[in-house]
């Protein structure tokens, strides 16, 4: 990649403090941030209240990691769209437009090429990792979409490609810039980061303070079979994890999340609900069970309706809040751990250790 800066990863106030470099006044960089993180400007020269000879500087000076759409694949219904998206480096990643009928505006973000943590059941670790993505591409994965679709995100969820906090610095830039003022404002609240349970990441993310939703990918009520389907869990066993979810909830007062993806046969019977609901016992915890989204060429079963009801009733009648997620988009291979990376030319993948850490994680 260029040695330029890339704008669209920066805060206001460093904007502000780059173009002093270019002796520029103040009131230039906050027109730059707006620009650049709430109307997604593609490029220098669409920024037309700023001087012809400024937009000719920064575009020898700066860049902007600007994403290009190369496939978009809307699901039967209409209510979700996923994107292929290029990186400038030719690395590409799936994002996902999800549309709901009482208003929201979903956009699913990924935060790396790829992903190395190596979930059994989950398509986007099949390629291995490629490399983390920087604030920018991030953010602009929710630009391009909402530019495309005409219409106003109102919900931001890093739950697509990669591990959010295996890449923290930039998600949390990310995050931040989603968020702010000169941005596109979306909520704090209504910003969701996931992740496979990497727990010193979640207790530098709780010492932030940012007030976001936290989904934590549990999928198991032990360490023998989390182990087996999230091989993170070898590191960061269950107790660990749940550990530093209390401290998440005791400095944020936020509650957790717990992702479960319902495998049938593996981790979807009576006994596993009920050691579900007792390990989460005396948490600020909510449930989402998913059903298992298939994916070519992995060997789960996704359980029936009545097995997924009886689950979720399981854990409810011991006091634990659960849903059932209203899957979208598995028509178009767009739901939950369905994103692959498919249009990557000439970059080699790297295959981790499903239980060891990217060198690149904070």
């Amino acid at each position: 990649m260029s040695e330029r800066p890339d704008l669209r990863s920066l805060y206001e106030e460093e904007l502000v403090s780059w173009v002093a470099g270019l002796n520029e006044p103040p009131y230039r960089g906050r027109q730059l941030a707006r620009w650049v993180h709430r109307r997604g400007a593609r490029s220098f020269e669409a920024m037309t209240d700023l001087p012809a000879s400024l937009r000719r500087r920064l575009a020898e000076e700066a860049r902007l990691a600007t994403l290009r759409v190369l496939r978009r694949t809307t699901s039967a219904d209409g209510s979700t769209t996923k994107y292929l998206l290029a990186c400038e480096d030719g690395s590409t990643v799936e994002s996902v437009w999800m549309r709901y009928a009482d208003g929201r505006r979903s956009a699913c973000v990924s935060t790396q090429v790829g992903c190395g943590m190596g979930c059994t059941f989950c398509a986007t670790g099949l390629s291995g990792l490629g490399r983390n993505l920087t604030a920018g591409e991030i953010t602009d994965q929710v630009h391009v979409m909402q530019h495309d679709q005409g219409e106003r995100v109102t919900h931001v969820v890093f739950m697509g490609m990669g591990e959010p906090l295996a890449n923290l610095d930039a998600s949390v830039r990310a995050v931040r810039l989603l968020n702010a003022p000169y941005g596109l404002r979306v909520g704090i609240r209504r910003i969701t980061v996931s992740t496979v349970g990497l727990v010193p990441q979640i207790r530098r993310l709780a010492q932030l303070r940012l007030g976001c939703t936290l989904a934590v990918s549990l999928h198991a009520p032990d360490d023998e079979l989390r182990s087996q389907l999230v091989p993170i869990n070898r590191r960061y066993p269950i107790r660990a994890l749940l550990e530093a979810c209390q401290e998440y909830t005791a400095l944020t007062g936020r509650r957790v999340t717990f992702e479960y993806v319902l495998l049938e046969g593996v981790n979807d019977t009576p006994d596993h609900a009920r050691r579900l609901a007792e390990r989460l016992q005396g948490l600020l915890a909510h449930v989402n069970l998913i059903p298992w989204n298939p994916v070519p060429s992995l060997p789960y079963r996704r359980p029936g309706p009545e097995r997924v009801r009886q689950f979720a009733r399981i854990v409810r009648a011991q006091g634990v809040p659960v849903t059932v997620r209203v899957e979208r988009g598995v028509d178009i291979l767009a739901a939950c751990g369905q994103l692959r990376e498919a249009h990557t030319p000439g970059r080699k993948s790297v295959r981790l250790a499903p239980h060891v850490l990217p060198a690149a994680a904070p």
